[in-house]
């Protein structure tokens, strides 16, 4: 071997233990270091658990809104020191239109009866405090959902949408709806807490065992109280 080409040899191998040295991140872990816990997928909250499905929890592309800022509701209960938790919820659903017709309604258990489905709270806002969340099932079989936050004593209602065999879940900070259309597909749609009202982050329609778009998304999911275990959109939010 002449030496010009021993040394471009030893040029290429100094090169190749340069850029595999380079790899390693400048945090690395050392050969004595252990690798830090691979977080897990947060996994969907059934509100209502006898109403809910298998479906696993959907992603999706965000889809923008714009909309003025939601209002208080004129006619509901003062908040008091004692949260929304306190307040009666029947007569929040009258003082709201959109659900006034569930004011006088009875509580139900489980599907298959019209009536209001038992009241669930969940911090949807990321303030640390409940929103209150109520849905109702129709006669007809179809289901309305609103939503309601606290602002300065207030009740303030920030999302509504109605649909069939309604399914909602919490996947982190979000509510998950999942509905099922007269078609016999199904609807997915995920809504976040954008600093006014619930917004649309995806809406996904279900066809058999697809799903058009999307993977499992979200932060770790905390557990809705008022609960002992939580799409065709028809309405969107305020």
């Amino acid at each position: 071997m002449t030496r010009p080409t021993r040394r471009r040899l030893l040029a290429a191998a100094t090169l190749l233990c340069a850029a595999l040295a380079g790899c390693a991140a400048p945090r690395g872990l050392g050969q004595s270091e252990a690798a830090p816990p691979v977080s897990a997928q947060p996994q969907p909250k059934p509100l209502w658990p006898l109403w809910s499905t298998s479906s696993e929890t959907s992603g999706g592309s965000p889809v923008a809104t714009r909309m003025p800022p939601p209002k208080p509701l004129e006619g509901a209960p003062a908040v008091g020191p004692a949260g929304i938790e306190k307040v009666d919820v029947m007569a929040v659903l009258r003082a709201d239109r959109a659900m006034k017709q569930f004011g006088n309604a009875r509580e139900i258990e489980g599907p298959g009866r019209a009536g209001v489905r038992p009241a669930r709270f969940a911090d949807l806002t990321g303030d640390g405090k409940p929103e209150l969340i109520l849905a109702g099932d129709s006669p007809t079989g179809r289901s309305l959902l609103s939503v309601y936050t606290v602002v300065d004593g207030k009740i303030v209602p920030i999302l509504f949408t109605s649909g069939r065999r309604m399914s909602p879940q919490i996947v982190g900070s979000d509510l998950l709806i999942r509905t099922a259309d007269d078609d016999g597909s199904a609807h997915a749609v995920r809504y976040h807490w954008d600093g006014r009202r619930m917004t649309v982050l995806s809406d996904e329609r279900q066809f058999g065992n697809s799903i058009s778009s999307g993977s499992p998304t979200g932060c770790p999911a905390p557990k809705p109280s008022g609960s002992e275990s939580p799409t065709r959109k028809d309405s969107g939010t305020r």
